[in-house]
């Protein structure tokens, strides 16, 4: 198995993580018999708890093209330097992201996010050339 779908897999377990942590701190604000239920009633989270909510949407859509970009190389066979690094630049970057966006650091959380971006081009680029 190459690199970056390594990379995907890992992504898709830090996709994992976020559920969870998201979860966990919400359940902190409401109570996990709150959690069990069906939330009509539960107030909406906050703080930590809404920035993991955020964070995990963010990853769920910046996975998707990600995943395409790895699919489609690994279906013609392409895996570089350059594709590698890109992807286990666009892990990390995803990290950076997940743990700075819950800590409320919104600057690192952005250049991440772009870091992130530009890795999943990069990985494009080399698809079409």
């Amino acid at each position: 198995m190459t690199i970056e779908l390594y990379s995907l897999i890992a992504t898709g377990l830090l996709l994992f993580a976020l559920a969870f942590v998201s979860t966990a701190l919400y359940g902190k604000q409401v109570g996990n018999p709150a959690l069990m239920g069906n939330r009509d009633t539960i107030p909406a989270p906050v703080g930590a708890a809404r920035r993991a909510q955020r964070a995990h949407q963010n990853l769920l859509e910046n996975i998707v093209p990600f995943a395409i970009v790895i699919l489609i190389a690994q279906a013609l066979q392409l895996s570089t330097p350059l594709t590698q690094a890109a992807a286990l630049i666009f892990l990390g970057a995803r990290f950076v992201h997940a743990v700075v966006y819950i800590a409320g650091i919104p600057v690192v959380r952005t250049f991440a996010w772009l870091a992130g971006i530009a890795a999943t081009i990069a990985i494009a680029f080399a698809i079409l050339v």
